[in-house]
Parts: structure tokens; sequence; C-alpha cells
């Protein structure tokens, strides 16, 4: 039953999606797709354009055979071998429809068509009647509509309501139209045509200037029922108008449009996901709805705001389109407050010095790369808050390495009591020359039982951490050292299992070489 109330959903991916430049799905993943839709409930799939190809064909064939709840589509030209094509490829389709279409703007009609307006009227009632007589539900497009003469337009889906089309389709086939503009012309037709009880108007909307949605959702303001779209706006040229900000923007704009949808809409994300990994053709992380970034805060005071109350920066939620709840990017631009409820997520329980701390570090290392991971941020509390040994402590203030044919050669400088200790050595790699400096400075020579740097992270900027275990003189101690650079990771892992090694000995009594926890307190 038709619901006036109640805007239908036509999905195009698998026919007008894949004309998209570059995509090639072929009939198996076309199936996997159309059977999430299925799932997903839009209400009918236009499964391609079966006079084509043999492939086409066999595919509209397959997919009329395995989807028996919502309606399956075959798209034509007015011609009777499109038209019977199509037909024969819906054969077992539960709810099977035909797609027959003609353009009715002056310059297709003279120069793609070259008929006149008479000629092309004459077409759509042959096509129209013929596949009437085929399918019990035909739907009629205009090619280019939004570029024709409306009085035109008008007595064309007159002929077609009259040849037996029941969904009359609006296409802005080059992306052409305006929001206000479009409004007024659909609202025209629409009036004009003065169709019975039952019949539909469609919109089918591309993207050439980015207006594909808004063009939509003024058709539907119009008076329009059906949208036609395609998951994540895929499709030829600046592509389709996207079928998820279509139908987001009626969930959550009910107030302002007045309709409501079937449509799972907790489905969006994955089908999304699903499109653009059959298709090839990449979701951009700012993509509306279904993008990485949609449900994504950085900036401080939005995350500070969505902590206090969601609502103050999402007008929709994350759970509502299939995807996780919001997502707090930790960067430069993120506040106290974020990276606070981040560590607190995380397990850990830091004073407000620990706190303190550990959030500078954050900033800096946010200078280093674009973005941190909660793996980012358990490095640094394990590494730089945690592994400090107040007893005794040598802080790295800075190092310089030399590589080149032969040996390298390395430069540090140390901090121990506010005094700077500086030297250098040559040795077998970076890592060997800078250990070496390091065993000049501090005067004992402990000896290196295990090293092994990993990444934090499986990204290109991850965190490298190393991990040394230091041993003199009976004692061993392990230290950590984290950084995107993995030869400063190295080093400060090395300078943190000494300081470990003197905090071990002063829990033994013991002193190295004349220096221990009381010493260097002093």
């Amino acid at each position: 039953m038709f619901d006036p109330n109640r805007v239908c959903f036509f999905d195009t991916t698998l026919r007008d999606g894949e004309q998209a430049a570059g995509v090639n799905l072929n009939s198996a993943e076309k199936l996997q797709i159309a059977k999430q839709l299925e799932k997903m409930r839009v209400d009918v799939i236009e499964a391609g354009f079966p006079a084509a190809s043999p492939g086409d064909f066999k595919c509209v064939q397959d997919i009329a055979r395995e989807i028996k709840q919502i309606s399956v589509c075959g798209l034509a030209r007015t011609r009777e071998g499109d038209i019977r094509a199509a037909a024969q490829a819906l054969t077992q389709a539960e709810f099977p429809r035909l797609h027959v279409f003609i353009a009715t703007s002056p310059i297709h009609m003279e120069h793609k068509l070259k008929l006149t307006q008479d000629e092309v009227l004459a077409e759509i009632r042959f096509g129209v009647s013929l596949a009437r007589s085929l399918v019990q539900e035909v739907e009629f497009s205009g090619e280019d509509a939004s570029r024709s003469d409306p009085d035109f337009l008008i007595k064309a889906f007159k002929v077609a309501v009259e040849a037996g089309a029941t969904i009359l389709n609006i296409p802005d086939t080059v992306g052409y139209a305006t929001p206000e503009e479009f409004y007024l012309f659909c609202r025209e037709v629409i009036l004009g045509v003065e169709a019975k009880e039952g019949v539909i108007f469609s919109v089918h909307a591309h993207n050439d200037l980015g207006l594909a949605a808004a063009n939509s959702l003024a058709a539907i303001r119009a008076g329009v029922r059906q949208v036609e779209g395609t998951i994540n706006g895929m499709g030829e040229r600046g592509g389709n108008s996207a079928i998820e900000e279509v139908v987001m923007a009626l969930k959550t704009r009910a107030d302002f449009y007045g309709v409501t949808v079937n449509l799972d809409t907790k489905k969006l994300y994955p089908v999304s996901r699903l499109v653009a990994r059959l298709s090839g053709v990449a979701v951009p992380p700012n993509k509306a709805v279904v993008g990485s970034n949609a449900f994504a805060h950085e900036a401080g005071i939005h995350q500070h705001g969505v902590m206090a109350k969601r609502e103050t920066y999402e007008i929709m939620r994350a759970e509502d389109v299939g995807c996780t709840p919001a997502v707090m990017v930790l960067g430069k631009h993120s506040g106290r407050h974020a990276f606070r409820a981040r560590v607190e997520s995380l397990g850990y329980n830091l004073d407000e010095v620990q706190l303190t701390k550990a959030f500078e570090i954050f900033k800096r290392l946010c200078d280093e790369k674009k973005e941190t991971t909660d793996a980012d941020i358990e490095t640094i509390i394990a590494d730089e808050i945690f592994a400090v040994t107040p007893e005794f402590h040598y802080e790295l203030k800075d190092y310089t390495v030399h590589v080149g044919s032969g040996l390298a050669a390395a430069a540090v400088s140390l901090i121990l009591n506010n005094q700077e200790l500086k030297d250098a050595a040559t040795g077998n790699g970076p890592v060997d020359a800078a250990y070496l400096a390091i065993k000049r400075i501090i005067k004992i020579e402990p000896k290196v039982e295990s090293y092994r740097v990993v990444a934090a992270t499986d990204r290109s900027d991850a965190l490298g951490e190393a991990q040394v275990v230091l041993s003199y003189k009976g004692l061993q101690a392990q230290g950590r050292g984290a950084s995107t650079d993995v030869i400063k990771a190295s080093v400060k892992a090395y300078v943190n299992a000494v300081n470990r090694l003197y905090s071990v000995a002063a829990a033994r009594g013991e002193s190295l070489n004349g220096l221990n926890g009381k010493a260097a307190k002093a």
C-alpha cells in the first residue's frame, strides 16, 4: 500500500554506482551487496542493465532469484530488445520492476537521440506499454529531466502513466540543479501531471556540484516519495546522491521533513564498508554519516562538550548508523579533560602531578605524529611516568649520531644533580656508539643482557618502544624508552636501565662507582 508519509529508497549502487570509473564488480560481489541491501530494507534494488552485456543479464538474473523480500529492478531504454531482456532477467523475481527511460531535455533530444518531441512521446508510449505487458510494476524516467522544459516533461509523464507506469522519476542526470530551483521544478511537475492516486514521484540526483543530497531533500519537500541513490554516493563523475546522507537527514530532522522511512539505519555503516571494500572505492574520512571521522572529536572544546553531554556536538548517534560510539581522537588539539578520561578508561589512576607530566609528554608527542593511539598513551605512562626512579636519576638532555660506511659515532649529554655531563664514542652502529658514550659518562660498564625494539602500533609513525636489560656486579635492571625515533627510544631505555641499576644498588645498601641514592639526592 502506498503511504504518502513514507519515503522509499531505490538503491542503484549495483547499476549506476558500478558505472563509476575503475569499478567492476563481479556477479558474486554484486550478490553479496544485494543481500546486505535487502537486510538493510531498501525498498528497491536496481540490479543492473540486462541488455548491456551477458554478464549484466546474469547478474540481474542471479539477484532476482536470491532476493525475495524487496523489489528487484532492471534498467531498459524504450527499445524492445532492452525491455524484453530486462523482463526475462527478472523472471524469478518475487517483486520485479522494469525501469524504462528516455531523454527529455532539448539538448539530449536534438544531439543524442535526434528525435522530435512527438517522436520521444511515441517512444515512451511504446516502451512503457510493452514493459507493463511483461511486469506488474513499471517506472519511467525522463533522462536529464532537470534541464527539460517542464511543460514537455509533464506531457511525457502523462503519456507514461496512461501507458501503465506507476513510478515517475525526475533525474538530475548531470547534477545541474540547485535545491531551491529543483524544489520549484519538482513541485510544478507533480502538480502539472495530476497523477491518479498510487502514482509515486521519484528523484535521481547526481553530485556534480555537490548538491545531490540537498536536491533529493528539496524534491521530498516538493512531494517526491522515492529517492534513488547509492551507498557512499558512488557513481559516474561526481557520483550519486548518498543514501546514507538522505535517510539520516530525514530521521535527524523529522521535525522539519515530517516523513518516515523503513530503512534500517543501523546497517548503513557496515554496508558502506562492504561496498568500499568490494568496489575498491575508499570512503573519505570526512564523509558524512559513514566516514571514519564522522563521529570523531579531536578539538579539546568539542571533546569536553561531548563528554558533558553528547548532543552538544553530535546531532546523530553513532549507534544509529551501525558505527561505534563517539571516538575521542587524541591529538594536539585535545584538552586535558579528554586526556584524563582516556587514561582512566585504560585503567590507570594518576595523581595530578603524574597526569600533568603525562599530558605534557603527550602534547610533545603530538607534534611528532598526526594521531596518538591508546598504545602510545600506555607506553607514555609505563615508560615516562611509572618508570622514573626518584632515588637516582640521570636525565637525557641531548644526543647526536652520525652513521657512515664505517663506524658510527654518537655524542650524548646527560644531566645529574643539575650538572651536564657529556661524552662521545664510536661503535658498531648508532645504538652501540650511544651506549658506549653513556658508559664513558657514568664511569661504569654494565653488560647488555638483552635489547629489543617493538612498535606500539602497526602504523608507520608509531612509537618505538625499546627495552634494555643491564647487569653489573650481580645486579640486574630493565629499562624502557619510547619515541617515534627508535635511536632515541634506545638511548632513553639505556639511561632508564642505568637509573634502575642505581636504585637496586641503593635498595641493597650498596653503591655503584661511589654513587648511590643518598649521594644523588645531595
